[in-house]
């Protein structure tokens, strides 16, 4: 580390452990005053959500109804909702950007949030953590800065977002407290679901009902873009499609592809049916994405559903089998692969790596046939989806596939998956302790353009895209019996549960993942991963269950060969003697509880030295010292952390020493020597800044301006919390600016 205050003439220095250095008031603030921050994030409001089509007819009553409610609404100061009900694929989205475009991006200018529930809702409960940190994210709160847990995400997002006259568009709500979680502290929330929702009614909601088109505006629309046809061929059309417009759509781009065919020979062979309606498998299907049944019925009334529905569904049936019996046989092949996938997006690489051939030209046909959308992210490749209404047919009709032929298929998915998710633990986490050996393919096998990203923080990104995806992965993995793909996909995983805090995600998985340690007789495995359960619990605060699966692993310990898995079960209960030891108000059960843990991490410790693992080594030391400043053994700790930063400099374990720095400032506090607290508080800051260690830095100047208070430096304080400001304002915890009027 460089010496503090070099550039200052006449201070003086005095030498204390760690390499820190103690100097006068004055230069000490100034290079807190110094320390490089990165920028802020761009001040432009996020604008997420579908964008609007040009070609758009009637719903002119829909229109002004959400007109109507949105000026309301954006007159009172508290938020408001609105719920767009209706089938699925009736347009809903649609209308809302419509609207968007029209009116209420004027109204609500300090951005728009979207999200998809679908994306999220696994056996009918949707992650609404996730939702809400990506919602932070998109208004500029660093990833290092959004919490872990549900409660304490939902009150940063009221904090970030009380100033802002926010649009938050939810597609896809099937239950009320989906919603209300999501209501901005002013502003508008605007849902669309298949049916009403009676209690959000009761709270002054809202409802807009969308139906399908009617013979009118049904025939505008598809003149408008065929503009040959015949008006009374296309009021056929409109009336064979039900007037649905994901229907008419995909009916006329299917022609459009077609020249040397009418809109004369679309009526024809649907009004002979010629492609049919389907099975009654299919139609139940198709029942069930356009809302005529499933968990929202519990919830929902009026809107939709019925026998007018059932026919709507059938009609939209036959156009997709229309459209689909019509591809080419390497799009049909993509169109079954979208079919037996596990979760809701492809990438172009997952597709070639499944056998697909031709998938460019492929995808190309499915979007331009409207079966398939790109998905709207920030991240690279690109990503593709069917709608929810295609989806459920393409599944359907994936079930008439020989059952080895889908099995081989979804094998290859759950493989591709498990060597990307194994590539992108080893560039986040290094050269960590492992039970999987590294996967057999090179990471560039599995792009067959460019690799699936490269480096820690791009593979972070990627893994974190694809979470729901590996999520459905994994249970579809441990349904099919795939056990050691389970647990290496859950082993692989830590790297993004615990950097993104995804906890729920990690206690799901990693039930499973003892499922299949269990299943294989693998009780090394089952160790690992009762203990990420057991993790994850911790930091959700749930202590109870945390050492319930940490007792079911220290009984499987005797029965493990690599004697970290014995560290690893220790260290967790050092850090949940710890925790418990912090809520107790008796500073004698603190006591015991520090003595409890420091011993629980003397041995993780002694099991990292008997392998070597130095990184380990270094953890478990930095563990010891916390137990032992939280034992008031000040000197002690002092030593042990002396030793633990030594090995850290010579194995090039940077990223511990800010951490370390930190810990030792408090046995300084302890020993009451303000000074040397100071000096190792600013080489923490120092450190953490150059390896961009944001929330370490922000931890390291709030207890930096502390002691300076304490020590009554004011220049060291006003550096300290200005700097404190400058960095939480980058971090996105105060809003971004609104545009200029």
């Amino acid at each position: 580390m460089s010496s503090l205050g070099t550039d200052g003439g006449g201070a003086t220095y005095n030498s204390v452990s760690g390499d820190a250095v103690v100097v006068g008031p004055l230069l000490m603030a100034q290079h807190i005053e110094g320390i490089q921050l990165p920028p802020a994030a761009p001040a432009a409001p996020p604008c997420q959500g579908p964008p609007p089509t040009r070609v758009f007819v009637n719903r002119t009553e829909e229109l002004a109804g959400l007109r109507e409610a949105a000026l309301a609404l954006a007159a009172d100061p508290e938020p408001g909702v609105v719920m767009v009900v209706g089938v699925g694929g009736v347009g809903k989205t649609q209308l809302v950007a419509q609207s968007v475009r029209r009116e209420l991006a004027r109204l609500f200018p300090d951005g728009q949030l979207y999200v998809d529930l679908e994306d999220h809702r696994r056996d009918g409960a949707v992650d609404l953590a996730a939702v809400l940190g990506g919602f932070l994210r998109a208004l500029g709160v660093h990833k290092d800065y959004v919490p872990g847990r549900l409660a304490e995400r939902t009150a940063l997002f009221r904090s970030v977002a009380a100033p802002l006259r926010l649009l938050v568009k939810v597609d896809n709500v099937q239950h009320a407290p989906e919603a209300r979680a999501l209501v901005p502290p002013q502003g508008l929330l605007v849902v669309t679901g298949r049916r009403a929702l009676p209690s959000l009614l009761m709270d002054g909601a809202v409802l807009i009902d969308v139906a399908p088109l009617d013979d009118r505006a049904g025939t505008e629309l598809v003149r408008r873009w065929y503009a040959d046809a015949d008006e009374g061929t296309a009021a056929d059309v409109v009336r064979l499609c039900a007037g649905h417009p994901l229907a008419l759509r995909a009916a006329v781009e299917w022609l459009a592809a077609r020249p040397q065919l009418t809109l004369d020979d679309v009526v024809r062979d649907l009004t002979a049916g010629r492609y049919g309606t389907g099975d009654d498998g299919a139609r139940e299907a198709m029942g069930v994405a356009m809302g005529a049944s499933g968990g929202a019925a519990q919830d929902g009334v009026g809107a939709s559903g019925g026998p007018a529905q059932d026919g709507v569904g059938e009609a939209v049936d036959a156009v997709l089998d229309a459209v689909v019996a019509e591809v080419s046989d390497d799009t049909r092949h993509l169109y079954d692969l979208f079919g037996v996938l596990p979760g809701t997006t492809a990438t172009a690489d997952l597709l070639r790596a499944v056998g697909a051939t031709r998938v460019d030209a492929g995808l190309g046909e499915l979007l331009s046939s409207r079966l398939a959308v790109l998905v709207e992210s920030a991240d690279r490749p690109l990503r593709y989806r069917l709608h929810d209404v295609v989806r459920a047919h393409a599944r359907q009709c994936a079930r008439a596939l020989p059952e080895d032929r889908r099995r081989s298929l979804l094998r290859l998915v759950v493989d591709f998956y498990a060597d990307a998710a194994a590539h992108g633990d080893a560039l986040v986490l290094g050269a960590r302790f492992r039970i999987q050996p590294p996967p057999v393919r090179p990471l560039a096998e599995l792009g067959a353009q460019r690799a699936l990203f490269t480096g820690g923080a791009d593979a972070l990104e990627w893994l974190d895209a694809e979470r729901d995806n590996l999520q459905a992965v994994i249970r579809v993995a441990a349904d099919e019996g795939w056990h050691q793909e389970v647990w290496r996909l859950c082993e692989s995983l830590w790297a993004l549960y615990h950097s993104r805090k995804h906890l729920a995600d990690c206690v799901e998985s990693g039930l499973l993942g003892i499922e299949a340690a269990q299943h294989e007789a693998r009780p090394d495995v089952e160790i690992r991963m009762r203990n990420q359960v057991a993790r994850a619990a911790y930091e959700l605060g749930d202590l109870d269950r945390a050492e319930a699966q940490l007792d079911a692993a220290a009984g499987l310990l005797e029965l493990a060969g690599d004697p970290r898995l014995s560290g690893v079960v220790w260290e967790s209960r050092g850090l949940i003697a710890l925790a418990r030891g912090r809520s107790e108000e008796s500073p004698h059960a603190m006591g015991e509880r520090a003595e409890e843990a420091r011993q629980l991490f003397e041995r993780a410790l002694a099991a990292n030295r008997a392998v070597p693992d130095p990184h380990g080594v270094v953890v478990q030391s930095y563990n010891v010292a916390q137990a032992l400043v939280a034992g008031e053994r000040w000197t002690e700790a002092l030593g042990v952390l002396d030793e633990a930063a030594e090995v850290a400099r010579t194995t090039g374990d940077e990223p511990m020493l800010p951490r370390i720095d930190l810990v030792r400032a408090q046995a300084f506090v302890g020993l009451g020597s303000l000074d040397r607290a100071v000096a190792a508080t600013v080489a923490a800051a120092d450190r953490a800044a150059s390896l961009k260690q944001f929330a370490k830095l922000d931890q390291a100047l709030e207890l930096l301006a502390a002691l300076a208070d304490r020590a009554e430096d004011r220049p060291l304080r006003a550096a300290c919390e200005e700097k404190l400001r400058e960095l939480r304002r980058n971090m996105g915890l105060e809003p971004p600016a609104a545009p200029p009027a």
